[in-house]
């Protein structure tokens, strides 16, 4: 094996060993602590595409009703939201391009939070006939 070879198989097990780490709920990092005067807290970042399928998009009256019927709710202690514009492959192989708005969420890890966050994705999906919704996880340490 070549060490170049030997530098790329040790760079994927350090990164896979980072991964599960952080999937087995180590909290901030691969030391599993946060520096004093922080709290760990895990970091969902949803992304939510506003392209309907069948034509048009998801309005803005629409999307702050969604906020205010199920984000708040969910979530009231507070969220940051984010426009964005997104890419992404469908299921049927076409490139999407569409606005897209961003709802970045800090909670303790919990299953009420995992619970709501897939109530959110599953509402949303339904509601505006979306084939998915990103959901991306972090753990962190956090101040405020």
């Amino acid at each position: 094996m070549s060490n170049v070879a030997r530098h790329r198989l040790f760079r994927a097990g350090v990164a896979g060993a980072l991964a599960a780490a952080v999937l087995a709920g180590c909290a901030a990092g691969p030391f599993g602590h946060c520096a004093t005067g922080f709290e760990a807290f895990e970091r969902d970042t949803l992304y939510f595409g506003r392209a309907i399928p069948t034509g048009g998009q998801v309005s803005d009256a629409d999307w702050a009703d969604f906020l205010d019927t199920r984000v708040t709710p969910a979530f009231p202690q507070g969220f940051t939201v984010l426009d964005a514009a997104g890419q992404w492959r469908g299921a049927s192989g076409q490139v999407v391009r569409e606005p897209s708005k961003l709802v970045v969420l800090l909670h303790p890890r919990d299953a009420k939070a995992d619970a709501a966050i897939a109530t959110l994705i599953d509402t949303y999906r339904q509601r505006f006939a979306q084939e998915a919704v990103l959901q991306e996880r972090q753990s962190v340490c956090a101040r405020f």
